[in-house]
């Protein structure tokens, strides 16, 4: 079995090596380590890994925060700061994890599997198609999970398509994928995620879906094909 992949982006030198020592010792595979968010989605363009360790407060113009609204993995904030603010900005986004500095080892290591854990669970998980109501203006449609074909982001909101109909909802794309995870959805691009019973064919790097075409993103295209069936 292949060794969990994770990366690292703390902009504290000394810390960020005690972190990839630690979990290097226990196994994980440090596929990279940042001391800013701006080259660590640069890695992301093109790269995956099973989990990301994020340090909130890193230097630079883009935030632990910030990044992680970019990533289409599990990820576990680690700051100093433990004010209320923080927290409220960290729990929009639903980490996997938060750990406060100075961390221990035995804390580092429980956050880790725990995430790693709930990733795994999604993966086998997969429900049944499910009613879902979206607010449509001042009405509340309903629209059955196994009728959307994509959602696109659109800044802070996202946009659900089925095969006819179009709707705008006040939601980011990232909590609109934990919901749909389970009903066979999946993110091929960092603004797009797709109901994979609705593929019809992929081609030069679109993906085509019930008459809709959708960006494949390089970062994104192995986990795709993995989950194809080839003769």
């Amino acid at each position: 079995m292949s060794k969990p992949t994770i990366v690292v982006v703390e902009d504290e030198p000394l810390i960020s090596d005690d972190i990839v020592d630690t979990l290097e010792r226990h196994g994980y595979e440090i596929v990279a380590s940042f001391l800013n968010g701006v080259k660590a989605l640069d890695f992301f363009e093109s790269n995956t890994a099973d989990l990301a360790i994020l340090d909130v407060n890193i230097d630079g113009r883009m935030d632990g925060i910030e990044l992680s609204k970019q990533l289409n993995i599990p990820f576990i904030f680690l700051t100093s700061y433990y004010d209320q603010k923080t927290l409220d900005r960290a729990k929009q986004v639903n980490p996997s994890g938060y750990i406060v500095k100075p961390f221990n080892e035995r804390d580092l290591i429980a956050n880790v599997e725990i995430a790693l854990s709930r990733r795994r669970e999604k993966e086998v998980v997969k429900k049944a198609p499910e009613k879902l109501f979206l607010k449509n203006g001042q009405e509340i449609v309903s629209v059955m999970s196994s009728d959307i074909v994509y959602v696109e982001a659109f800044d802070n909101y996202a946009n659900v398509f089925t095969e006819k109909d179009k709707f705008i909802i006040s939601h980011t794309l990232k909590s609109v994928e934990e919901k749909l995870l389970p009903f066979g959805f999946m993110r091929i691009h960092r603004s797009y995620l797709i109901n994979f019973a609705h593929v019809d064919s992929l081609s030069e790097g679109y993906v085509f879906l019930k008459g809709h075409k959708v960006h494949l993103g390089k970062s994104y295209r192995k986990d795709f094909m993995d989950g194809l069936s080839m003769l």
